[in-house]
């Protein structure tokens, strides 16, 4: 076995370690974000928008023009060479209602180590994206409708008349330490809690 192969298996194992631990949480009720009832999670949901919308006005004001949000309160993403994040837990508003609950989540490869924790939340404005939505038996971010995500420079920018994409995304409320922060392939889901 070379060397490259060793750290191959090491990456997965540490991956595979990464995604039960995560699941983990989720199945005792570790982390609020990630786990609970429909009631539980549209609390996480409320307290997550409050929290960006207190942090990135913009986004309030994007939220106007919205046909719906998708709210993930809390991603977590560990890796040491592989990495892996899970976020179960994230729901759909539309019109303020929540229309279905999703989980997200991803594999990465390259130079990384550490744990986070964020949370973001996707702006649809037009009907087609929401259908895509709706209609993909989950959707890998990066593939299909384009993405827009908002850093701060950025979001200072958006008005509701310059806002041109289809989709935008804000991240929120990161904490932790580890570099490379992004949604990029994360695949979401539609799930049904109780």
């Amino acid at each position: 076995m070379t060397n490259r192969d060793r750290l191959k298996k090491t990456g997965l194992t540490v991956l595979l370690m990464s995604l039960l631990a995560l699941a983990g949480c989720q199945s005792v009720g570790g982390n609020p974000g990630i786990s609970g009832t429909a009631a539980e999670i549209d609390r996480n949901v409320d307290a997550a928008l409050q929290t960006l919308y207190a942090t990135t006005p913009e986004a309030k004001k994007l939220a106007t023009r919205a046909k719906g949000i998708l709210v993930f309160p809390t991603i977590v993403k560990a890796g040491f060479v592989f990495g892996g994040q899970y976020g179960r837990g994230g729901a759909l508003r539309v019109r303020g209602r929540t229309a279905g609950y999703y989980n997200s989540i991803a594999a990465s490869y390259g130079l990384q180590a550490g744990v986070q924790s964020y949370g973001y939340a996707l702006f649809f404005l037009s009907d087609e994206t929401m259908k895509y939505l709706d209609s993909s038996r989950g959707w890998e971010l990066g593939v299909g409708p384009s993405i827009v995500v908002v850093d701060a420079g950025l979001a200072k920018s958006i008005t509701t008349t310059t806002a041109k994409h289809n989709v935008y995304a804000f991240i929120f409320d990161q904490k932790g330490l580890m570099a490379g922060l992004g949604i990029q392939g994360s695949k979401i889901t539609r799930i049904h809690p109780d």
